[in-house]
């Protein structure tokens, strides 16, 4: 049997997922975090469970609803599973009608029964079930109370014949349905009723399917006929607004005799912590507060400690261990420095800040799973609608903190295409992980002091280039209408420590992932082009082929404070992964048991060209994974190398104004 989980954005759909399957993805307090349909087993071992997006209507606005209504269209579904927010009930059941109407089994989990509760609402369960004539579960997917009676449920309802309760929409449209089915005759599609109720409010995919079996001009003329009697009827121009109307009224009538609600005019804490945090005055202030505390754990408080222990084990216990497996085993010089020289510089050296990318990632993770998050969208509205985009845009933007690649997926969110290529383009610019090592590196070098100042200056200076240019590009290449942005505002909650972790480990295990893989693979390379040379093997490094590389482009560095041809070397490979780079510079600067690799850049930089070198690494062609994204995302080989070309524009210009206006006022 194959389940298909579907609810309201924020309703805990995504953690109902992972109590039902043992499985885990990703959970967040916004809109289109799960942006693709995802599929676990139920614990029976037995049944799937598919998780689609969250959505608010079963018409499709952006293209993570679209996922949804293709679904329903092409995919089979034995039954569904919708997850309702007890205190929000009157919005949630908009889509449940949709669903009901789709004509396969329905099971309801009836989620945050807890929240409803402290609200003063009281939902009598039975009394719903009799109205909505489906099975329904009480549960609280957060603590996974009432999932296993809820999966027990979804079993046995399958085999259950369910009495339909139908909105009464009136004869013009049962007249309208009549009329769909004899027009489609006996084509093999989906409930009548349901289509036609989807073709009436708009959906263009229903229609592009319906198309398939008649005639456009029969489908449109099927839609002016109902609307010309909706008008004559009822003074109603769109048969959309009407439908709308009438599932209203329905849940209107079912909520009154289904819930009692204390407490209407109380002000909860949730209310008053909004008032503050979402302000105009306080909201942006408190966010960069609340950065400037996650740069100062990640950096001054643990993350330097935890990171010297961690580079010392590496250094120490491991490289001599492997040193002496090596001599023992007695490999060849070759295969001794490629190992000790090449990999474990080269993999160790990135290593080494896993701390600081875990801290980064709890704390963010803390953020979102608390109800933050959301809140922040909610405050950059404001500014993101003077620039052409809305505060929806800036949810990706958050996600490319930890990594761009899902917060250019998440942009399918958006409801224009406008404003959707315009956040995929501008997200590479948001600060990922991937940067963090090479911000790491360098404060730690130069900044010792101001660490935390220095990175979150860097994250600030990323957002604010990134809504100039939505500003510029929104006036000139990608012009358009703005959207009305919308969001639901979670509750506040206490933050579980097993959802932390999993929300950490998800986000963190990528890093080390991608040092098993791409480290290690662009480590050999590096450490390859450094061995040979012209002159044959094991060659001086100045004589090496990586010299005579990063030579070539070490010029057009001279500008912009770092023209050595080491720099250049090492920001070739960030295409590949930003901590690369560190990967390359632990090779490229490596002198065994001299000096630590920051030491030796201290010597080769400047406090100035350092700023210049990590605003250059924040700007420059977003890494392979997201420009592969990119194109996967807009469909589009210009697109994606307009992508590639602004950013090293953009990022060339920035650092040569620092650079150069820091030695006029003689930084330098």
């Amino acid at each position: 049997m194959e389940v298909a989980l579907l609810g309201n954005p924020n309703t805990g759909k995504t953690s109902l997922f992972n109590h039902l399957t043992g499985s885990y993805e990703y959970v967040g307090n916004w809109s289109g975090v799960t942006v693709e349909k995802k599929v676990g087993v139920l614990k029976n071992k037995t049944d799937k469970l598919i998780d689609l997006p969250g959505i608010y209507t079963l018409v499709p606005l952006s293209k993570d609803e679209g996922v949804v209504t293709n679904f329903f269209l092409h995919d089979h579904v034995d039954q569904i599973l919708n997850i309702l927010d007890a205190s929000q009930l009157k919005r949630n059941l908009q889509l449940t009608m949709q669903i009901l109407e789709y004509g396969q089994p329905v099971t309801i989990g009836l989620n945050m029964m807890d929240v409803a509760k402290q609200r003063g609402i009281h939902v009598d369960v039975n009394q719903l079930s009799a109205k909505l004539g489906v099975p329904i579960v009480p549960i609280i997917a957060r603590s996974g109370k009432g999932c296993n009676e809820l999966a027990k449920t979804i079993v046995t309802n399958h085999s259950i014949h369910q009495e339909r309760v139908f909105v009464d929409y009136g004869r013009e449209i049962d007249e309208a349905v009549l009329k769909l089915e004899k027009m489609l005759n006996e084509s093999k599609v989906l409930s009548f009723r349901w289509l036609t109720l989807q073709l009436l409010e708009g959906n263009q995919d229903v229609k592009s399917y319906l198309a398939e079996f008649i005639k456009l001009e029969e489908i449109n003329k099927l839609v002016r006929d109902v609307e010309e009697k909706l008008n004559k009827e009822y003074g109603i121009h769109s048969a959309d607004q009407f439908i709308y109307q009438r599932r209203s009224e329905f849940i209107e009538e079912v909520l009154t005799t289904a819930i009692q609600s204390s407490n209407e005019n109380k002000i909860y804490l949730t209310d008053k912590v909004d008032r503050i945090v979402t302000s105009r005055i306080l909201g942006v202030p408190i966010f960069l507060l609340m950065m400037y505390l996650m740069f100062m754990l990640t950096f001054d408080w643990l993350g330097f400690p935890l990171s010297d222990l961690l580079d010392g084990f590496i250094s120490g216990p491991i490289t001599d261990g492997i040193e002496s497996l090596l001599s023992l085993m007695g490999v060849s010089a070759f295969i001794h420095d490629l190992i000790i020289d090449g990999i474990i510089a080269g993999v160790g050296g990135v290593l080494v800040f896993v701390p600081q990318i875990f801290i980064l990632f709890f704390f963010i993770s803390l953020l979102e799973d608390s109800g933050y998050m959301a809140r922040v969208a909610f405050v950059m509205d404001r500014i993101m609608e003077s620039v052409g985009l809305n505060g929806k845009a800036f949810i990706p933007m958050i996600i490319g903190f930890g990594c761009n690649v899902p917060g250019v997926m998440a942009a399918r969110t958006i409801e224009t295409s406008k404003e959707r290529l315009l956040t995929i383009l501008l997200t590479p610019l948001m600060s990922c992980s991937a940067r963090l090592p090479v911000y790491a590196l360098f404060v730690g070098a130069f900044f010792v002091k101001n660490s935390a100042l220095v990175v979150l200056g860097l994250y600030v200076l990323g957002i604010m280039l990134a809504l100039s240019l939505a500003f510029l590009f929104s006036k000139t290449i990608l012009k358009g209408e703005n959207t009305l942005f919308v969001i639901e505002l979670p509750p506040y909650r206490m933050p579980q420590g097993q959802t932390l972790w999993r929300s950490t480990w998800e986000k963190g295990k990528g890093f080390i992932r991608k040092a098993g893989t791409f480290i290690f693979a662009g480590s050999v390379l590096i450490w390859l082009l450094s061995y040979l040379g012209p002159s044959g093997f094991n060659v001086e490094m100045d004589q090496s082929f990586l010299s005579l590389i990063g030579g070539i482009f070490a010029p057009l560095f001279v500008p912009i404070g770092f023209g050595t041809w080491q720099a250049g070397a090492s920001l070739l490979t960030g295409f590949l992964a930003k901590e690369a780079i560190i990967s390359s510079m632990n090779i490229i600067y490596y002198v065994p048991d001299e000096a630590s690799l920051q030491g030796l850049l201290a010597a080769q930089f400047t406090p100035l060209s350092a700023i210049s070198f990590m605003v250059f690494i924040l700007l420059y062609i977003p890494c392979l994974a997201t420009a592969a994204t990119i194109y996967k995302e807009t469909e589009s080989k210009k697109w994606t190398g307009f992508s590639i070309g602004y950013a090293l524009i953009l990022a060339y210009v920035m650092s040569l104004l620092i650079y150069q206006g820091g030695r006029l006022f003689g930084l330098a």
